[in-house]
C-alpha cells in the first residue's frame, strides 16, 4: 500500500442552509495539490439533494452522515465542517472512528450566539422568520470574499424555517449547561482516542473559552485567519494546504 492509500479520506461538512457546492474551491486546489485524496463533500439532512427530516438534533445529522461514509466505503475520515458543520463534525468524530477533525469558525457553546437565537424564536416561527436569518448573514462578512465566493453563499442556499428551527432545536429547547456537557463528552472522546482537532476561527479566540476547549483537549491546534465566517471561501488555498497536510 502506498502512502496516498494509507491518508485517510476528507469528508466535507458544510453550513446551516448551504450545500456541498461550498466546497468547490477547496476542491479545486485539492485537486491540484492532493490529487490522489479521497474527498467526499456531502449534503447534510434537509439540504441540496438530501432528505428532509422531522428532527436534525445533531446526534441523528451525525448518524446519516456516518450512514453516508459508511456507504462510500470510506474508513476513519478526517471529518471538516464549517459552522454547524463543525458542531456535526465534532458530535461525529465524539461516536465514530476518525483520523482528524476540522473546524472551520465554529464555538462549539452557544453563549451569545444561543441567547440571540432563542430570543428570535418567535419571529423564527413567523412570517417575518426570513428577517432573523438575513439579520446574521449580515455579520458574516460576506462582503469581503471574493466574487465567485459571494455568489456560492448567495447561490447555493436555501433558507428555510424548518432548518433553522431544526439545526437550532437543542439551543431553543435545551440549556447552556447540557449543551456544554454534550460538547465536552464529544472532546473527551476524541482527546481520549487522541485524534488531532484543529480550530480555524476568523477571530482571535475569546480568553474563556478557549480555556474551556483546551482543558478538555490540551493539544488542539488553532489558526487565525482574519475576516469572513467563511474561511474555505475567502482563502480556500489555504484551507486545502492545511487538508492536505493532514
Amino acid at each position: 500500500m502506498n502512502d496516498d492509500e494509507r491518508r485517510p479520506p476528507l469528508v466535507l461538512l458544510h453550513g446551516l442552509t448551504f450545500d456541498r457546492r461550498q466546497w468547490d474551491p477547496v476542491r479545486r486546489e485539492l485537486a491540484v495539490i492532493d490529487p490522489a485524496r479521497q474527498v467526499l463533500a456531502l449534503d447534510l439532512p434537509g439540504h441540496g439533494d438530501s432528505p428532509r427530516r422531522a428532527s436534525y438534533r445533531m446526534a441523528e445529522v451525525a448518524e446519516v452522515v456516518h450512514d453516508r461514509v459508511t456507504e462510500a466505503g470510506l474508513v476513519e475520515p478526517v471529518v471538516v465542517g464549517h459552522s454547524v458543520g463543525a458542531v456535526v463534525a465534532t458530535t461525529y468524530a465524539g461516536r465514530y472512528p476518525v483520523r482528524g477533525v476540522v473546524n472551520l469558525d465554529q464555538i462549539l457553546l452557544p453563549g451569545p450566539f444561543g441567547a440571540a437565537v432563542r430570543q428570535s424564536e418567535p419571529t423564527l416561527r413567523g412570517p417575518d422568520w426570513r428577517r432573523v436569518w438575513d439579520g446574521m448573514l449580515a455579520g458574516m462578512g460576506i462582503e469581503s470574499l471574493p466574487a465567485e465566493a459571494r455568489e456560492i453563499v448567495t447561490s447555493a442556499t436555501d433558507p428555510r424555517p424548518d432548518l433553522l428551527l431544526g439545526y437550532w432545536d437543542e439551543i431553543l429547547h435545551g440549556s447552556d449547561e447540557g449543551i456544554a456537557a454534550e460538547r465536552h463528552r464529544a472532546l473527551r472522546s476524541i482527546g481520549e482516542r487522541a485524534i488531532p482537532y484543529r480550530w480555524v476561527t476568523s477571530s482571535e479566540p475569546p480568553a474563556r473559552y478557549l480555556a474551556w476547549l483546551t482543558e478538555t483537549l490540551p493539544e488542539v491546534a488553532v489558526t487565525v485567519l482574519p475576516g469572513s465566517h467563511f474561511p474555505h471561501l475567502a482563502e480556500p488555498a489555504t484551507i486545502a494546504r492545511l487538508l492536505a497536510t493532514g
